[in-house]
């Protein structure tokens, strides 16, 4: 099978790590793709966006399955864009995909499905922002309706820190914004819960627990992500069936009564308060750095997973997961998630020995002149599993200390939870 693959971070190297350990996988292509997928696929110089030049590329390169890594290809309509080949797109219609989209989409489904989830009240102009930030009580969550590269999210602790959150929105910090979403601040802990749906039925493909925050203790910015865990030390059976019941079921069912079905990964985003769980926000696609953390604990082949989703078979296997434990530490430029340099060689990377439970997945990285340099803000992913995650986290640490890249940085408190 000739496969493609959308996208070129960590998420899309993973993806593409783990297909190739298939019998059934002849070549992959990866479009664009970074310098870690340059290794083991070949890379594509075609902007995501550029629907037209990838489809012409599938076709003439027989591709027989093309999965999209990163959400705004599935948002912009992706799949529906392959409906006139014979191609199988791995993700979820244009439709299907404002579940990410519009935030506020998701919330008026929510309140329609009766999903749990913050109160929220949508607001239209800055003055209307002014007069619901009187009203509400601190703190509280404003977000931006659209798209923001997982930034787009301000946790406000009072009315001068709103103010600026929804002046920053309105004046286009995440692109044109015509709505923005004012939520009740929801006290409890965060968990990532992801299931992969063929649109008949799904299952549950791992739980973890991201460090969305750009310094040690979860303080200081928002990122992309500068870590995680899997699993999540607080899922259960009885929190499972209420995640099940309450939320990914009622969201599928609506999906259905839209006339559409589900296809691809999705992210449930959730707030843990009381055992309860409320949904915070879903991804039409795998987590990033989750995905790197949680496809080393897959023990099936990725690339059947994918093609019987969307053959509509996902129902005639068995998803099964390593009971170990996993452990992503990022390694970012200095400078994130602000203003960074880029273009700065990564020299020792390709000198660094690997122990067969260890993985370096590339993310903002490009090749140059045989060399490994930095193009994004989020460069590296460390990820070990074991049966015991300190001495993995321990290990991941001692494993970036010996790169030795003057330009990084990244947090060595990843997993706190569950080890201090």
């Amino acid at each position: 099978m000739i496969v493609g693959i959308i996208g070129s971070g960590g998420r899309e190297h993973a993806i593409c790590t783990k297909i190739r350990e298939s019998s059934k996988i002849s070549k992959i292509f990866c479009i664009p793709g970074n310098a870690g997928t340059n290794h083991i696929a070949k890379n594509i110089d075609i902007k995501i966006e550029d629907f037209k030049s990838i489809k012409k590329f599938c076709l003439n390169n027989n591709i027989e399955l093309l999965i999209v890594g990163p959400e705004q290809p599935l948002v912009d309509g992706i799949v529906d864009y392959f409906l006139d080949t014979n191609i199988k797109v791995f993700g979820p219609n244009k439709l299907v995909s404002k579940l990410e989209g519009s935030k506020i989409f998701t919330k008026e489904l929510c309140e329609k499905y009766n999903i749990p989830t913050a109160n929220f009240k949508i607001i239209k102009s800055l003055k209307n922002a002014e007069a619901t930030l009187k009203s509400f009580k601190f703190p509280l969550v404003i977000k931006a309706d659209g798209l923001a590269a997982g930034k787009g999210v301000y946790i406000c602790n009072n009315y001068n820190e709103g103010y600026i959150a929804a002046n920053e929105i309105f004046n286009g910090k995440f692109g044109k914004a015509k709505n923005l979403l004012i939520e009740e601040f929801l006290d409890g802990e965060e968990m990532s819960y992801f299931i992969i749906s063929d649109g008949k039925s799904y299952q549950f493909i791992g739980s973890a627990q991201d460090h969305k925050r750009v310094g040690e203790g979860d303080k200081g910015k928002n990122t992309g992500g500068m870590g995680c865990y899997s699993p999540s030390r607080l899922l259960n059976s009885k929190l499972t069936e209420k995640i099940n019941n309450k939320i990914i079921i009622p969201t599928l069912n609506a999906i259905k009564d839209m006339g559409s079905e589900y296809i691809g990964f999705l992210y449930v985003g959730l707030m843990i308060k009381n055992e309860k769980p409320y949904l915070i926000e879903f991804n039409v696609r795998m987590g990033d750095p989750e995905c790197q953390t949680i496809l080393p604990l897959l023990e099936n082949d990725l690339s059947e997973i994918f093609f019987d989703c969307c053959a509509g078979k996902l129902s005639e296997k068995k998803i099964k997961l390593s009971n170990k434990k996993s452990i992503c530490i990022v390694l970012c430029s200095k400078g994130y998630p602000d203003d960074y340099k880029k273009d700065s060689e990564i020299s020792k990377l390709n000198k660094l020995s690997l122990k067969d439970n260890e993985y370096i997945y590339h993310a903002g990285t490009k090749l140059k002149d045989n060399k490994i340099l930095n193009s994004g803000g989020r460069v590296l992913n460390f990820v070990s599993t074991s049966n015991n995650i300190k001495e993995s986290r321990d290990d991941l640490i001692k494993l970036i200390k010996r790169l030795d890249w003057e330009n990084g940085f990244f947090r060595k408190d990843i997993a706190y939870k569950v080890i201090d």
